[in-house]
């Protein structure tokens, strides 16, 4: 499969700004042959607690309405972030839109970020998330959730590939390689972490960090345009892989979830 990520510098608190920019992406990635385009979290927004400025309910969202619309007339699939309300409750969601504008999945961020107090106004998701597009398996993810190996094995089980989108800072960011590169591995999958570029509006600062694992704990190396990186995923090197070297089929699940 065909993928790219886009290191989005997203615009503080402006969807239109921000929509504009990715309009440009999309257009990008389906003169290149993009089957799979991701953005950051939060996508149109930054990573902002506003939830009365920047949420929008789930069932008449202009944003989704753009994704869905753009994608659609694009021919590209496309991963995105945004903040929701859905009747009494707020999520930290990522929207999986396929090539035909239709929503295949959609993921609620599981573990909110405690040390920015996003768990006092945004309710944590309770459901994994895997879609299956194009004989590919994709189990989803949201930024502080990758600190949670429990969660990347549950969704490697179902999995070729785990996607985080992220707004995670540059001064974390030796934590960020590190535990990518460490789900991909203990996993034996394709990890890919999507982060933003830039400063937002807490004067936190982003650096380009967006970037692909593969089963052995290798950096793939992507062709890039204007921050946006090109990854060609091969499916059966993952197998072949696993088949050489399965150290997944070795784990005691029913010994680690015993009382001690």
């Amino acid at each position: 499969m065909k993928i790219a990520l886009v290191s989005l510098n997203q615009a503080w608190e402006d969807k239109d700004l921000n929509w504009k920019k990715c309009e440009k992406y999309i257009d990008k990635a389906s003169q290149a042959n993009v089957e799979l385009l991701i953005f950051p979290e939060m996508t149109l927004t930054g990573f902002s607690l506003n939830i009365e400025k920047n949420s929008e309910d789930r069932n008449c969202s202009k944003t989704i309405a753009r994704f869905k619309q753009k994608a659609k007339e694009s021919n590209v699939a496309i991963i995105f972030g945004m903040l929701t309300k859905q009747g009494d409750f707020f999520y930290n969601k990522s929207f999986f839109i396929s090539s035909n504008g239709s929503i295949i999945g959609d993921y609620a961020k599981i573990h909110t970020f405690s040390f920015a107090g996003e768990d006092e106004c945004i309710d944590s998701g309770d459901d994994l998330v895997v879609v299956t597009y194009k004989n590919t398996n994709i189990g989803m993810s949201i930024c502080y959730d990758l600190r949670f190996p429990e969660l990347f094995s549950a969704l490697g089980e179902k999995s070729d590939l785990i996607i985080n989108i992220a707004n995670w800072p540059k001064k974390r960011h030796a934590h960020w390689v590190a535990l990518l590169k460490a789900r991909a591995i203990e996993n034996q999958i394709f990890i890919l972490g999507v982060n933003r570029i830039g400063v937002d509006g807490n004067e936190l600062e982003y650096m380009e960090s967006s970037c692909i694992y593969n089963a052995n704990g290798g950096l793939l190396h992507p062709k890039s345009l204007d921050n946006m990186h090109i990854y060609k995923l091969d499916k059966k090197w993952q197998e072949d892989y696993r088949n050489a070297f399965n150290t997944v089929n070795d784990r005691q699940q029913k010994l680690y979830k015993r009382n001690v």
